[in-house]
Parts: structure tokens; C-alpha cells; sequence
């Protein structure tokens, strides 16, 4: 019975909703650290060697895994379902409780998806499984790894495209969530539409100013 509850369309959504949330509070916290290259090479590293000997942290990328891969397979499941019942697309009409939410980034949120999971693969072979330089202690110096990845400009442009994607998929993501687990309010839904859209702006801008500064000024003591 709940297999069969979670294989329907709004199962489904409301799946997609959760992981996107557990995806979304993993952004916010992997923004802090990051943002930690600022203070400098000892705050960064350290941060950095308490994370990942941390003996729960094998536990907790097996979850993200999971999270992330199901995110991935019910929006596409979801997505070609869609199109299989409905080859053609409605007409654009207004909505008995308000306007549509239909946007440029609602209609592209699959493909948004799909290029934020190739880069998430890009990414951890660049940075996870990237050099291993010893720093002090003992303890891995990502520092200097970042320093090298963001000196190369093909690499930080590549990064920026990266982010403003994601951005994308977080505008109308935020929001699609909140409807889908409920919060869909007259009064509160803008409230919610505008809260998405400034946290999507602050974290992905976050995760788009660190290479740019370290590219800029992250070498110079």
C-alpha cells in the first residue's frame, strides 16, 4: 500500500519535495564551510580534517547518495509520465487561485537537474577524489587544492555556469516544494515565493563569489 502510494503522482511530488529539501539544507551547510576559505588556510583545513574524519561521515554521504539519486529517478519518472500521458501541452491558463507559476525556470527544471548532476560528478572528482596535498598536522590541504582548481579561468567559468543552473533549478524548486508538502496559502504562498527566490539568490551568489574571489584574491596573503 505504500509503495503504491509513493509510485503515484502526488507520492511522487511529495518525494521529490523532501529530498529537494534535504539537498537544499546540505547546500546551505556545505556554503558555511566553503565560505570558511575566507577566513584562511588554517579555519578552511581544519574544518575541512574535522569533517571528514569524522567517523559518521560515511553514514551521512550514503545518505546524501540515496537522497540524491531518488530526487533524481522520481523527477524523471515523474517527468516522462508527464509526457507520456500528455504529449501536448496545454494551453497556458490562469490558475482558479491565482496566476500560473509557469516560468522559464519551472519548464526547464529537468534539464537544470540533469546538468546540475553532471556537475556534482565533475566536481567530486576534482575536489573529493582531487589531489592530496599534506598540510600541517597531518591533515589534507584543501586549501591549496582550491588555490590550484580555481587558478585555471576555464575551470572558474565553468564553475559560474555551473551555479547560475542551479539557481535556476532553486527558483522555482523552493516554492514547487512548499505547494508540494502543502504550504500553498493565499496570503503566505507569496510570502514563500519571494523567501525562495532570496535564499536561492544568497546561496547560490555564495557558492558563485568563492571561486571568482579565490581566482581573484585568494592567493594573496
Amino acid at each position: 500500500m505504500a509503495s503504491r502510494v509513493l509510485s503515484s503522482s502526488i507520492g511522487s511530488k511529495l518525494l521529490i519535495a523532501l529530498t529537494g529539501l534535504g539537498l537544499f539544507i546540505f547546500l546551505v551547510g556545505h556554503l558555511a564551510g566553503n565560505l570558511l576559505f575566507i577566513v584562511g588556510p588554517a579555519a578552511f583545513n581544519e574544518y575541512s580534517h574535522k569533517l571528514i574524519t569524522n567517523p559518521l561521515v560515511y553514514l551521512a554521504e550514503a545518505g546524501l547518495i540515496v537522497i540524491f539519486l531518488l530526487h533524481i529517478y522520481k523527477t524523471v519518472r515523474l517527468y516522462t509520465g508527464a509526457k507520456t500521458a500528455r504529449p501536448v501541452g496545454y494551453a497556458r491558463k490562469e490558475w482558479a487561485r491565482g496566476p500560473s507559476r509557469k516560468s522559464w525556470s519551472s519548464t526547464t527544471m529537468i534539464f537544470t537537474g540533469l546538468i546540475t548532476f553532471g556537475f556534482v560528478i565533475l566536481h567530486l572528482r576534482a575536489f573529493k577524489f582531487g589531489a592530496w596535498y599534506q598540510g600541517e598536522g597531518g591533515m589534507r590541504d584543501l586549501y591549496r587544492l582550491q588555490l590550484e582548481i580555481f587558478s585555471n579561468p576555464a575551470y572558474v567559468a565553468f564553475y559560474c555556469v555551473a551555479m547560475v543552473t542551479i539557481g535556476f533549478h532553486l527558483w522555482h524548486g523552493i516554492s514547487s516544494a512548499a505547494q508540494s508538502l502543502g504550504v500553498d496559502h493565499p496570503k503566505y504562498t507569496p510570502r514563500i515565493l519571494w523567501l525562495g527566490r532570496i535564499l536561492t539568490v544568497l546561496i547560490a551568489g555564495g557558492f558563485f563569489i568563492l571561486p571568482i574571489y579565490t581566482f581573484l584574491l585568494g592567493g594573496r596573503p
